[in-house]
């Protein structure tokens, strides 16, 4: 059986992520794990990195944008994903996701430091999400449904401005 276009791109993309890695670990001298890497994003986002406990993550490409604009993606967003990999092993989970030392990686990695793609994403799908309303001691906030469904596993979210925690608005029955 031929392999697909996609399962190609996807092949190479991952290539390419675990030598930018590989590159890293060896200019600074660090055992980096390698990172899960999924093709499962959709939307608008080319790529993302979620970190779990024990410095464990979790690389996602975007795969309708990686087979749309395959050379661009893989000279800027594998390198971009790349670097917040080698970022979060290098200086933890409270380093700026596009600080200096990202911009720093990406040099290394020889991609330019931009933070965001510039792709045209028209006629991409993207999901819809349900908003919710909550309230804290200054003003009213609108939550996805994401986070609203984190608050009921247990999650608590403060507000920026006056630090209460949120609270949801029940809705109005009609």
């Amino acid at each position: 059986m031929q392999p697909t276009l996609e399962s190609k791109l996807q092949h190479e993309a991952r290539q390419r992520t675990w030598r930018l890695l590989d590159l890293a670990s060896r200019r600074f001298g660090a055992n980096l794990l390698r990172p899960e890497i999924r093709f499962d994003l959709k939307g608008k986002a080319a790529g993302q990195v979620r970190t779990t406990s024990g410095h464990h993550c979790v690389v996602r490409y975007n795969s309708s944008l990686l087979q749309r604009y395959s050379q661009e993606f893989l000279k800027r967003t594998v390198p971009h994903e790349s670097a917040h990999v080698v970022t979060f092993h290098l200086f933890g989970p409270g380093v700026q996701p596009h600080g200096r030392e990202w911009h720093a990686i990406m040099k290394l990695f020889g991609a330019p430091p931009d933070r965001c793609h510039n792709y045209d994403v028209r006629g991409m799908e993207v999901r819809r999400l349900r908003r919710y309303q909550y309230r804290c001691e200054c003003r009213t906030h609108q939550l996805t449904s994401i986070r609203h469904n984190r608050i009921g596993s247990g999650q608590v979210y403060l507000c920026r401005q006056c630090g209460s925690p949120l609270k949801l608005v029940p809705e109005a029955s009609g």
